[in-house]
């Protein structure tokens, strides 16, 4: 069983930044991408960004592209992301998520994604 936890979440002025964290149980943490997706209130869930296993190769939403950026460290079954520049748009509970087999890194929707963690809520006051 594959179990994510998400951590680094809180509230934060605009412009400030955040390192939000994804801890991977699991020994085959390094063979599949992984992503990070937000939902805001009354909002559908969104990706955000997502990291291929064994390049390291990224792929991110238009609205956060230059400011975020994601990482892991296959050695701590951990994935990152650290948010720059944060804007109110970007208060939500933001997601760590395992992709199925297979699925590359551009691939944003969420039914691909087959296992989450229980989210981390980040909050930015204007």
């Amino acid at each position: 069983q594959v179990q994510l936890v998400e951590s680094g979440g809180g509230l934060v002025q605009a412009g400030d930044s955040l390192r939000l964290s994804c801890a991977a149980s699991g020994r085959t943490f390094n063979s599949y991408t992984m992503g990070w997706f937000r939902q805001a209130p009354g909002k559908e869930r969104e990706f955000v960004a997502a990291i291929s296993w064994n390049t390291g190769s990224t792929y991110y939403a238009d609205s956060v592209k230059g400011r975020f950026t994601i990482s892991r460290d296959n050695a701590k079954n951990t994935v990152y992301l650290q948010m720059n520049s944060l804007k109110p748009e970007d208060t939500a509970v933001y997601y760590c998520a395992r992709a199925r087999t297979g699925i590359p890194h551009y691939r944003t929707d969420p039914v691909l994604y087959d296992y989450w963690g229980q989210g981390t809520q980040v909050t930015v006051a204007s």
